[in-house]
């Protein structure tokens, strides 16, 4: 008879959601995974079989979180601006408990080229947050919130874009004043 497990698997994937995120998925060891954890590498492996499969619940953990919160945020009744000034200052404000950029983009970059199981997933993710911000600039185009002649998809990509974009430069030492610019001359463009 198996044993009960005395972990919240839930919490584990968190951990490793913030393991991964912190220093990516060829990076972090089995051993940093036991030790954000708390888990034992035969917990780990008895619960998740590999560390490829934790990482994919760790992935749709995160993706799940954050497109929540930008759902949320989308579907607020304000107007597009400040929807989008929210969205960019969700960066430019980050948690300090939050590892810096971002594990989609990170993912993206890290092992989407060579992983297409891994590319569906992540094309799949950015189809969604797409739609959804594409969503918005129809309807902020409807009410006259912005010009006409702006193309509703087009600026959702310019979103996305540039909220990668900020993410990775976070990553790489922005600092708050920088992000605050980048987000500034984003919402100009609007």
């Amino acid at each position: 008879m198996p044993r009960p497990r005395l972990f919240d698997e839930d919490r584990a994937v968190d951990a490793a959601m913030h393991a991964f995120w912190r220093t990516g998925y060829e990076a972090t060891s089995t051993e940093d995974l036991c030790v954000a954890t708390g888990l034992g590498r035969s917990s780990i492996y008895n619960t998740f079989t590999s560390k490829r499969e934790l990482f994919d619940r760790a992935l749709r953990r995160y993706m799940t979180t954050k497109n929540a919160a930008t759902f949320d945020l989308l579907d607020r009744r304000t107007e597009v601006r400040a929807k989008i000034h929210a969205l960019l200052w969700q960066i430019v404000e980050a948690s300090d408990e939050d590892p810096l950029g971002c594990l989609v983009v990170n993912s993206m970059i890290e092992l989407a080229p060579r992983d297409p199981e891994l590319a569906a997933v992540l094309a799949a993710d950015h189809q969604r947050r797409l739609a959804a911000l594409t969503d918005v600039f129809e309807s902020a185009r409807r009410a006259g919130e912005i010009a006409t002649d702006k193309d509703p998809r087009a600026l959702a990509h310019f979103v996305i874009a540039t909220i990668s974009g900020m993410r990775v430069a976070a990553r790489g030492g922005a600092d708050r004043e920088t992000l605050a610019a980048i987000a500034t001359t984003a919402l100009d463009a609007l």
